[in-house]
Parts: structure tokens; C-alpha cells; sequence
């Protein structure tokens, strides 16, 4: 017993040995030569280690709950023990009286057959004979058990000394592994720790330029802008072979109502109200009151509200004759709940550009008009149909963009400021589990704006696609951050260098000095989305180089940094094309 219990404390030893170690280690090997593992796959051996060290956690519990059990029973044997060598003493006394007894009527037991054959009362003999041998065997039972109650006695004193001795053995092991475990937990940490401060976060610089190469894109925020946005180059040679090009879907904040999904709908026979209510949770439709039936607008002093809804110029007129009339009354309730909420109520002013919501200065007619009195004839002229929090009993800031690429976020995901009015689902027809599928169910999937490769250069036919060198170059950066985090302020884009910006060049021979393999270039990208939550978790390349893999926001945040001219990925959730 006591070998088994010693290796299966040895074999529990080394079963947290090799799990909490061989998970981290077999995902981050790379990373301990030089930090050429992903932080994808760092993310997952994390996860994986984690769950190994709790599972062990449990497994020494469930230990120390048997000794505990143990060390109970060990005590009830301990407690039978002293009371039997209370005893122990009278019973061997009593031992040494019965065997006397057993000797003397032993004795006189044992006449002949012929003694009692010759007796001279022949019914008094047998009498006298059998009571004898009563006595006697009497006298063996009571010897018997009194000898057997000794030897219990001594055998549970040897055995406790030994179940005393194993348990000793076991208490140490157990507290050596409740030592390892917690400290390799926090060994965890501070190695994550340690390697997430070397894979560097952009710095307000890169951010800055980011910011900036994005408002150059002309990100459309509402559908009714005449911004041109992307164009789809899918089919547009730009002539060079094994091109990339990366598609994003959807554009800006992605919170509220999809203004092309809210079309789509619209067209599929869903009325204003049922729209309003798969973008907005928990909400209920009333009639609220401006001061004076008016609002207050910068640059144009104070406006009757159903003037300003009649200018509003967030979603274009036309769609009213393309069976999108519905979309054009639930985007009359969005914006008006938007400007009750943004100006208190109407106390205070409310601007006209995009940073609030459009306004054009005057009647916007056609089916936009229409869709605004339509929206009128439910409270009447002195109060205006808004949306209202069940959850708050505030009306909402209803926030709306253009095109969300299948998919709404919450305002928590995106600004960290959680609304409960909103909500984070797949905006689709039916639920999607691929890129196709998304393509083909997504509300959305009309917008010009829903599936697109942004930014271009004029000297490959205005395109956004990327050489298989260039493509190499970013993930060479990405590469040489995570091999020293304070090479980040020279990896800027190299077509537009800023201070001290290493070209390709540089960067390979930065990254060979710190025993990496740079890339020369890509032969094939594979992306690694949750189809469901609608992001983007990890980008695969392939290349001379071999193989590397990254984080989604890791990947796209470097793209965005190092990508020549104005090209971006500016969604969650991306993909490649290839050409």
C-alpha cells in the first residue's frame, strides 16, 4: 500500500509537471527562442495551461478531502485503541482466570469412562460429567475471545502506525504540489505578463496616424452620405500576380441600427416598429414632448421639430421607392429619440454633421417627407414618437451607422460604456457560419459599403491590393516588435516615412540580428474568424520563411501601422482575397 500511494504521489507530481509545462511550452516554444510563436497561439496555451492548472487544483482537493477522511478514521482507531489498552490489563487478568478454570475443570473432567461406568449414581455422574465439560468449553470460548480481542488490539495499533507513517508521506507531497501549483500559476502570469509588454501596443503616434489615414478614406457613417467610400477590386486586375487584398466587412461603430440592414428588412415586408426592435432591445414606442415643439440647432437657433426631421439627411429619400419605405419611418423614430436624448430632452443644442446626425437645413420632401408625417399622425403635432429604455425608462441615444457588415455590437464591445438598449446579434436572414453564407444572408449584403478592401494606389489601378513582399513586410514587423518592443517607433509605413522608419530592408536584417527568419514573401494567407460573434481571431501565412500565425487585432492593428499608401482594415472582422 504504502508503494502505491507512493507513486501515485510521484506520478501526480509528474502529471502537473509535464501538463502545466508541455501546454505552455508546446505553444510557445517559438517564443522562448525568440519570440517567433503567435500571440494567437500564446492566447490558446494560456487557456489550455489555465484550464490544466484548475483541473489539477480540483484533483488535490479531492486529495485533501481523503486525508481528511484519513486522518478521522486515524483518529476513531486512535480513541478504540486507548479504550482497549484501558482494558487491556483486566482482560489479560481475566485471561489468566479463565485459563486457570480451563485447567482445573479441565482435570477434573477427565475420569475414565469406567469411573463413571462404576459410579455408584449413574444419573448424577453423567450430570456432574456434562457440566464439567460446559465449564470447560466455556472457559476455551471465553480464551478464544479474549486472545482474538488482544490481537485486534495489537493489530490495529500496528496498523495505525503504518496508515500514521503513509499519511505523513502523502500530507508532504500533497503540500509540495499545492506549492508548485500556486506557484506556477504565478509564474503564468508574470510570463504573460512579461511577454505581453514585449508584443508593444501602438503608441499615440502610430495611433494618431491611423486615425488619420482612416478619415482619409471617406468611412461613410450614415447611408444617406455622398461620401464614395471603397470600391469592391475583387474583379480589378492590379497588375501584378499573387496579389492580397484584405476585405472588411461593414464600416465604423457598428452599434444600433443598420441603416442598409434596416432597407433590407424593409423590402422583406418587416414594418418600422418590428425593425426598431431587432436593433434596439427592450424598448417601447411614446409620444414625447420638445419645449415648444421645438429644437434647439446649432446654426440655426431654434427649428420646430418636425422641421428638423423633415431636413434630416441620414438615409436617402429614394429607397422609399424601392420598398424600403419602412427603413425611412424607423430611421424618422431613430433620429428623433436621438436628438431628445443628445440634447437633454431639448434643453440643449444639438450639431448638424455627422458627430450628431445630418441635418441639410431644409425639407428634405419626396418619401422622406411622407415618412415623416406618416410618423407624426401617431402623436399628433405637439409631440413627436420616440424610443424608451423598458430597462431605464429613458428614451435612448439611438445610435445608427450605414452598414454593419452582418453584424451589431453593443455599445460596451465598441465604447465601454454599456447601453442595455443595445444589443450584439448577427444581422442576418437566417444564421450564417461562413464567409459565404454571411454574404448571402446578411441584411446588409447590398450596402456598397459591406464587403470592401479600403484604401488604393493610383500606380496599381487605384486598387488596394498588396505584393506577396508587402504582405511579408508587415508580418516582418509584427515579428521584429514581438522580438523587442522598442523597435516600434520604426516600423511606420515606409511610402510614407516619418523620423527614423526602416524600410523592408532594414527591418529583415533588424529582425536576423535578433535570430529570427525574415520573410521574403507570401505564398498564402488563411483567416480564422467566429463566423457567429463576427470577428476576425487569427491570420495563418505561408511563405518562404515557413509559417506564422497571429492574433486578429494584432495582425490588423500592425497592417494598419506599416500598409503603404491609405490602404486599412477598418472591421472586426476581415478576410483575404487573393488574385
Amino acid at each position: 500500500m504504502k508503494r502505491v500511494l507512493f507513486v501515485f504521489a510521484v506520478v501526480l507530481f509528474a502529471l502537473l509537471a509535464i501538463n502545466t509545462y508541455a501546454d505552455q511550452y508546446d505553444d510557445v516554444t517559438n517564443e522562448l527562442e525568440g519570440l517567433k510563436k503567435t500571440f494567437n497561439d500564446l492566447n490558446k496555451a494560456n487557456n489550455t495551461n489555465q484550464a490544466t492548472l484548475d483541473d489539477l487544483n480540483k484533483q488535490l482537493q479531492s486529495i485533501k478531502g481523503k486525508i481528511l477522511f484519513f486522518e478521522n478514521e486515524i483518529e476513531k482507531k486512535q480513541a478504540q485503541v486507548v479504550e482497549g489498552e484501558k482494558v487491556f490489563e483486566y482482560q489479560r487478568g481475566l485471561l489468566n482466570a479463565r485459563a486457570k478454570s480451563y485447567y482445573k475443570n479441565a482435570s477434573k473432567n477427565s475420569f475414565s469412562f469406567m469411573q463413571l461406568l462404576l459410579s455408584d449414581n449413574l444419573s448424577v455422574s453423567l450430570q456432574n460429567f456434562f457440566y464439567q465439560k460446559t465449564l470447560v468449553d466455556e472457559d476455551r470460548r471465553a480464551i478464544e475471545k479474549i486472545a482474538l480481542y488482544i490481537k485486534d488490539i495489537q493489530d490495529k495499533k500496528k496498523s495505525l502506525e503504518g496508515e500514521t507513517a503513509r499519511l505523513a508521506v502523502i500530507k508532504v507531497e500533497v503540500d509540495k504540489q499545492s506549492s508548485f501549483l500556486a506557484g506556477e500559476v504565478a509564474k503564468t502570469k508574470k510570463y504573460l505578463g512579461e511577454l505581453q509588454s514585449k508584443i508593444a501596443s501602438l503608441t499615440a503616434q502610430q495611433q494618431a496616424i491611423i486615425a488619420a489615414r482612416q478619415a482619409g478614406l471617406n468611412l461613410p457613417r450614415s447611408a444617406g452620405t455622398s461620401l464614395g467610400g471603397c470600391v469592391d477590386d475583387r474583379n480589378v486586375d492590379p497588375g501584378f500576380g499573387n496579389a492580397f487584398a484584405f476585405f472588411s466587412y461593414g464600416s465604423v461603430h457598428r452599434v444600433g441600427m443598420n441603416q442598409f440592414g434596416a432597407y433590407g428588412r424593409a423590402k422583406a415586408g418587416q414594418n418600422y416598429e418590428t425593425i426598431l426592435n431587432a436593433y434596439y432591445s427592450n424598448v417601447k414606442l411614446e409620444c414625447k414632448n420638445f419645449p415648444n415643439n421645438k429644437i434647439k440647432v446649432q446654426g440655426y437657433s431654434e427649428v420646430d421639430i418636425y422641421d428638423y426631421l423633415k431636413g434630416i439627411g441620414e438615409m436617402p429619400s429614394g429607397w422609399g421607392d424601392s420598398g424600403g419605405y419602412e427603413a425611412l419611418k424607423a430611421q424618422v423614430v431613430a433620429a428623433a429619440s436621438f436628438a431628445y436624448a443628445y440634447t437633454g430632452g431639448g434643453n440643449n443644442e444639438i450639431c448638424t454633421n455627422q458627430d450628431c446626425q445630418v441635418y441639410t437645413g431644409g425639407n428634405k420632401g419626396g418619401k422622406w417627407e411622407g415618412a415623416v408625417n406618416d410618423v407624426k399622425g401617431k402623436c399628433g403635432d405637439n409631440n413627436v414618437q420616440v424610443m424608451v429604455s423598458n430597462d431605464t425608462g429613458e428614451v435612448i441615444k439611438a445610435w445608427y451607422a450605414s452598414t454593419h457588415g452582418g453584424y451589431e455590437w453593443t455599445s460596451g464591445e465598441i465604447w465601454g460604456s454599456q447601453k442595455p438598449w443595445t444589443k450584439h446579434m448577427q444581422d442576418t436572414m437566417s444564421s450564417a457560419n461562413s464567409f459565404s453564407e454571411l454574404n448571402d444572408r446578411a441584411w446588409d449584403r447590398e450596402s456598397p459599403w459591406f464587403y470592401c478592401d479600403w484604401g488604393a494606389r493610383a500606380d496599381h489601378n487605384k486598387t488596394a491590393w498588396l505584393k506577396g513582399d508587402e504582405v511579408a513586410d508587415i508580418v516582418n514587423v509584427i515579428l521584429l516588435v514581438r522580438a523587442d518592443s522598442s523597435t516600434s517607433s520604426h516600423v511606420g509605413q515606409p511610402d510614407k516615412p516619418t523620423g527614423d522608419t526602416w524600410n523592408q530592408d532594414k527591418v529583415k536584417s533588424e529582425l536576423k540580428g535578433r535570430g529570427t527568419t525574415p520573410f521574403n514573401s507570401i505564398s498564402s494567407i488563411s483567416i480564422n474568424a467566429d463566423i457567429g460573434y463576427g470577428k476576425t481571431n487569427g491570420v495563418t501565412v505561408q511563405g518562404d520563411a515557413g509559417s506564422q500565425s497571429f492574433d486578429g487585432k494584432e495582425f490588423k492593428d500592425f497592417f494598419n501601422v506599416r500598409a503603404p499608401a491609405n490602404i486599412q482594415i477598418v472591421s472586426q472582422l476581415y478576410n483575404v482575397e487573393r488574385k
